[in-house]
């Protein structure tokens, strides 16, 4: 007990927490809401969700509480911080990456899940098939097709003499396979020589950043992780400290110095997770309700990150782009 103790401290968490958060009247619904990060830089990305649940009638402190947890990317605390949210017997559960998804599903086969991934939901083992998930977990998947293909024809754009590029993996992602494959074929369709660096403890991840540059790497891929995604604000301050052009797949990498990003649209799956977890609330049972796929891809450039690299973005890829930050 004493241990569990420790490790939920740790994370911000306390067994006697008070219960003021769910005092409210028995019409409310209660939602947990599962951050990767720090709440308080995650939530402000996360906000779409919480705007359509408004949208969709769910008034906060009015119909509708929720208890926001974080996770601050401690993976091995995840479900310890799952355990703490379903004691608290709330109506659904709120994920925010796989990681936190799958340890939920761990933790709880009776409490709704709903998550928005980049992971395949089925071979990461969310769900029993995307149509039927059959299980007490369904939400949104948010990269599909060959999008890894498309982020690195972009970034030869911006990067036209580009050869030779680092990946940064994290060995503990659910989709740890199917990401290195993906980013290995990508890489020979694009003719680009892919330098692979896999950590498994987020310690090491600035020696291999070092490492990178060490060897002449001055560009980084930065693999779908919710450890990295918790950092993503010191690394990109490590990468410009560095002269490391850092490519990713959502925009919250962008916002956090990032040059270029391509992924999904975040706003849009979260919109959509929001809908699927009102149907939930009104009796609808997630093991028959399909996992959404995104639909809205976005492109988002930093040109501030590029006149720090001394770099100047073709002026095509710029019109074509969804949001550029300067």
């Amino acid at each position: 007990m004493n241990s569990r103790r420790a490790l939920l401290a740790a994370i911000g968490v306390s067994l006697a927490a008070p219960r003021a958060a769910w005092a409210q009247p028995a019409r409310q619904a209660r939602v947990v809401v599962l951050f990767a990060g720090d709440a308080e830089d995650d939530e402000p990305a996360v906000r779409p969700f919480f705007d359509e649940m408004h949208r969709l009638g769910w008034v906060e402190d009015r119909n509708i509480a929720y208890e926001r947890l974080s996770g601050r990317g401690m993976r091995d605390y995840l479900e310890q911080l799952v355990s703490v949210a379903a004691d608290r017997g709330p109506d659904l559960i709120f994920a925010t990456s796989a990681s936190i998804a799958l340890a939920a599903i761990k933790v709880t086969d009776k409490l709704p899940v709903v998550f928005t991934t980049t992971s395949d939901p089925v071979t990461s083992g969310l769900v029993a098939s995307l149509a039927r998930p059959g299980r007490n977990a369904t939400g949104v998947q948010r990269a599909s097709g060959n999008v890894v293909a498309r982020r690195f024809a972009l970034l030869k754009e911006a990067r036209p003499g580009v050869g030779r590029i680092g990946y940064l993996l994290d060995r503990r992602a659910p989709d740890y396979e199917r990401q290195k494959q993906a980013h290995q074929d990508a890489a020979q369709r694009a003719k680009l020589e892919l330098s692979l660096a896999e950590f498994t403890n987020y310690e090491a991840v600035a020696k291999l950043l070092a490492g990178f540059r060490r060897d002449g790497v001055t560009v980084v891929v930065v693999g779908s992780s919710l450890t990295l995604f918790a950092r993503r604000r010191d690394i990109g301050m490590f990468a410009a400290r560095n002269g490391l052009a850092l490519v990713a797949h959502r925009v919250e990498w962008a916002d956090a110095g990032a040059l270029l990003t391509y992924g999904a649209d975040i706003a849009d799956s979260l919109r959509r997770g929001a809908r699927i977890a009102s149907r939930i609330l009104k009796g609808a049972q997630p093991a028959a309700i399909a996992v959404e796929q995104s639909e809205k891809f976005e492109l988002v450039l930093n040109l501030k990150t590029a006149g720090a690299l001394g770099l100047t973005l073709p002026a095509a890829l710029l019109k074509r782009a969804h949001r550029v930050i300067d």
